[in-house]
């Protein structure tokens, strides 16, 4: 049992590093995981800082995030998140359509993990505000580890209440309900080789679609050639979602990380991801990655980038996220471990930096910028986006 022991510890040490740097801007960044730690075993006290800023397509989003990690005795941790986006948006929907806008979105998160045995129990409850939507959700996760730890078991299940609004319509307000469960394995198949399989399913029901947003259809009475209408949602959307992971420890220290994902959904999408990483320690506490990942997805069965006619069908979107697109997103992370003996009550601490390089190319939306054009003969639409972060970690 020590061996297993020893290989699966060995696995998750170079499976940390990889956490350390799967930080998004999109939630909790400084607690998301590529792969699972080991169940029965609370994460280290630790404290937070985060930096992130988006730049791409007319949109700019920044703000901090702090998040602290503490444990209660032996068998609780519980942890507290604060996450801000200030954002500027004249992308190119809101100038061809509105004005540019500003807003800012706050979330708070707060969470308990609970230990027993091999048994890991978590909860959480995340609270998010913005001018014209609000959301709240509760999850509820247990992993499992089983056959002298070399296999662990995961499930979850969150819940969502969102309210819709409009900053120009105070009468306005939807619900949207959403559902969200995930069933995870994650194997040690050797000393140096570590394989994860996940599976979610995502229900969605209420107003799903932006109310700002419009489609665009053929009117030859006006100038432009085309005139718009509101955009109209199916009131339902269930997703499923497989992906497989793998982590292996190169002999010099050095770690590969793969990961293929597929979605699906009653809208018609189908996307494809993969990714690569290449994760390499060097001396004096720096660390080293870089990684390249590629996404394409078909457009849903009610998207038209021009429909027509008005009301020519039942659903009609031209909302870009719902076309046919592909992007190539090439990055890395450097790493750097400023306390790494310990100093006074810090027993770590680790300064990070990340950047990523987006191109996007959309293959049925395009760009009304060029009013010389035909309607439906404008150039493609396509950008470059940066993502960078810059956090700082302590363990006391």
């Amino acid at each position: 049992m020590k061996a297993h022991a020893g290989q699966k510890a060995l696995l998750v040490g170079a499976v940390a590093v990889i956490n350390m740097h799967k930080s998004t801007v999109a939630g909790l960044c400084l607690l998301c995981s590529g792969l699972p730690t080991v169940a029965g075993v609370l994460p280290d006290d630790r404290a937070d800082a985060l930096y992130h800023s988006y730049d791409g397509g007319g949109v700019e989003i920044t703000g901090p995030s702090l998040l602290v990690l503490k444990n209660v005795g032996q068998n609780v941790a519980l942890t507290g998140n604060y996450y801000v986006d200030s954002i500027s948006s004249a992308s190119i929907d809101v100038v061809t359509t509105a004005s540019p806008y500003t807003e800012k979105r706050t979330e708070y998160s707060l969470g308990a993990d609970y230990i027993h045995g091999n048994s890991n129990m978590s909860a959480f409850y995340t609270y998010s505000d913005e001018n014209d939507y609000q959301a709240s959700t509760a999850s509820f996760g247990i992993s499992m580890d089983m056959f002298d730890n070399m296999t662990t078991v995961t499930m979850g299940y969150a819940r969502g209440w969102d309210t819709v609004s409009k900053v120009n319509d105070p009468d306005f307000s939807e619900n949207v309900d959403r559902q969200n469960y995930t069933l995870g394995l994650t194997q040690v198949i050797s000393k140096k080789m570590i394989l994860e399989a996940n599976y979610e399913a995502i229900t969605d029901e209420g107003y799903l679609n932006n109310p700002y947003r419009s489609a665009r259809y053929l009117d030859p009475s006006n100038s432009l050639g085309y005139s718009y209408e509101p955009e109209v949602y199916p009131n339902t959307r269930t997703s499923n979602a497989v992906a497989v992971r793998g982590l292996y420890y190169l002999p010099y220290r050095a770690s590969t990380y793969a990961e293929y994902r597929y979605f699906t959904d009653t809208w018609g999408i189908r996307a494809h991801n993969a990714k690569l990483a290449y994760i390499h320690p060097l001396s004096r506490g720096w660390l080293l990655e870089g990684h390249y990942r590629y996404y394409t997805q078909n457009s849903a069965d009610f998207y038209s980038d021009l429909f027509p006619r008005k009301d020519s069908q039942n659903f009609v979107s031209r909302d870009k996220e719902l076309s046919t697109f592909h992007n190539n997103t090439l990055g890395f992370v450097v790493s750097y471990d400023v306390v790494g003996d310990g100093w006074y009550w810090i027993d770590r601490g680790s300064i990070n930096l990340s950047y990523d390089y987006i191109w996007f190319n959309y293959k049925n939306f395009r760009d009304l910028r060029d009013t010389s054009a035909p309607p439906g003969e404008e150039p493609l639409y396509k950008f470059g986006a940066s993502v960078a972060q810059l956090f700082i970690s302590i363990w006391f």
